[in-house]
């Protein structure tokens, strides 16, 4: 069976010859795990035996040994087998071998390759419980409010069967998993052939959330904290503590696709001098291409010298930088990024009088958040609703910055390989595919790569027809 998992690796990667020849090798990755893997199983039968009372014991048995000293690579193969068998008694569901893997993988500060479907939610509690013995805590970041609440309610059976405490992070509250607390009026979620229970949820603080042993919450949320953290000016209002180790969930889209994203808190400025309505009148008489270039990669539109002089034409002044200087100029350049680069009901929508965003990444729209530098007033002033004043920027960090601060890295998707180069060079953060549980019976084809976008449109029609 192992040698057929083998297989599937060297073959599972659509590469060329040269990469196959030259290309990064996972077996001896995997062989050196396998062991490990053989370690967990011979511990089942004694962990099987073991009432509900004694799982909870020997999970404080192994807390115990940490906290003199023993490591936790000692502990894994115990520590695994707890969580095996508590997952089968609460959620009827046992790790296979392949979950094993993937949970082995986590817990070495890698990121992991697996197919949709094969159980990433399941596997990630594996490592979240090893790391959680040593008091420090562990976040797990997932993409959205509902899947950190539903996860955590979900493998919060898991935890709380081995004397763990389970905290959530939401925008719109914060909850600890509690079996004694029971809220009958809460929502059930059915999904496939698990029902996920949110009765167990009880209302807490911020700081209690964070002080759990595994906290599930958004990368926002984990963000947001941090920087009101930041701002804070006594020591008993701060939220988070140490930043131990973090399981990211849709690795690929936090730590790539949103790297960049600037997290930003910011109080109201001082009212400044109303230009925004006459510069958005002067950005809507600018012609694209005569007066600005627009380039939609940088998300940026640069003046043209026409540009300046016919702005410099309505405004009725010869020079825009020794007349006026940097505020004019500035505004001019943020009304023409409203007009050229922020399109109604794609980056933004108009509701209740408000420029509301919506986020690229998932469509949501983002009510509350802002564009700072005036360009959130500009977009009010192109649109023609109550422009809002100013805000001055407190406190900002980007998700790249924010996650490096984690002593342990680790993460899971279903697409890691295209961007391991990124991950290693930004992160420092190998990608191990981990082997499905059943032989792919789907074949994944190379991609067909075409010069000009009408030869694919002909290729696609071609295969279509």
């Amino acid at each position: 069976n192992y040698g057929m998992l083998m297989n599937q690796l060297k073959y599972r990667s659509n590469m060329s010859s040269l990469d196959k020849f030259f290309g990064p090798t996972y077996e001896k990755e995997l062989k050196e795990i396998k062991p490990l893997v053989a370690k967990i199983n011979a511990c089942e039968a004694e962990v099987s035996s073991l009432t509900d009372d004694e799982l909870v014991a020997r999970s404080n048995e192994l807390r115990e040994k940490v906290s003199r000293g023993e490591s936790l690579d000692s502990m894994l193969p115990v520590a695994f087998a707890l969580v095996r068998e508590a997952s089968s008694r609460t959620l009827g569901q046992r790790h296979y071998d392949e979950q094993l893997i993937g949970g082995i993988i986590l817990h070495r500060g890698r990121i992991t390759e697996m197919r949709t479907g094969e159980g990433k939610t399941l596997v990630g509690t594996l490592p979240a419980y090893l790391n959680a013995l040593t008091g420090k805590g562990v976040h797990v970041i997932t993409v959205n409010d509902y899947l950190a609440r539903r996860d955590a309610a979900w493998m919060g059976q898991i935890y709380a069967a081995l004397g763990m405490s389970v905290g959530i992070i939401n925008q719109s509250g914060s909850y600890l998993y509690d079996k004694n607390h029971s809220d009958k009026d809460a929502l059930r979620d059915s999904e496939g052939s698990y029902k996920v229970v949110y009765e167990f949820l009880r209302p807490c603080t911020r700081k209690e959330a964070y002080a759990a042993d595994i906290t599930y919450g958004t990368n926002n949320e984990y963000g947001f904290d941090y920087l009101r953290d930041n701002i804070e000016f006594e020591v008993e209002n701060l939220r988070q503590r140490e930043h131990a180790y973090a399981i990211i969930d849709e690795v690929d889209s936090i730590l790539i696709d949103e790297a960049r994203t600037p997290l930003i808190i910011s109080a109201p400025a001082q009212d400044s001098e109303n230009l925004y309505e006459v510069f958005a009148k002067i950005a809507d008489k600018l012609v694209p291409e005569t007066d600005y270039v627009i380039d939609e990669k940088l998300k940026s539109a640069a003046l043209t010298d026409h540009g300046i002089e016919a702005a410099e034409k309505i405004l009725g002044i010869e020079n825009i930088y020794t007349d006026k200087g940097i505020k004019y100029v500035h505004h001019l350049e943020t009304a023409v990024r409203a007009k050229a680069l922020y399109t109604r009901d794609k980056e933004y929508v108009v509701k209740d009088n408000e420029a509301v965003i919506v986020d690229e990444f998932t469509g949501r729209l983002q009510p509350g958040r802002r564009w700072s530098d005036g360009l959130h007033q500009a977009v009010e002033a192109k649109e023609g609703i109550t422009i809002q004043r100013e805000s001055r920027t407190y406190a900002s960090i980007t998700f790249q910055n924010y996650f490096r601060m984690y002593a342990k890295l680790s993460g899971m998707t279903g697409t890691a390989l295209t961007s391991q180069e990124e991950f290693y060079s930004v992160y420092k953060l190998d990608v191990i595919p981990v082997p499905t549980h059943r032989e792919i019976k789907r074949k994944d084809h190379n991609d067909l790569i075409f010069q000009t976008e009408k030869g694919k449109w002909q290729a696609l029609a071609k295969r279509v027809k």
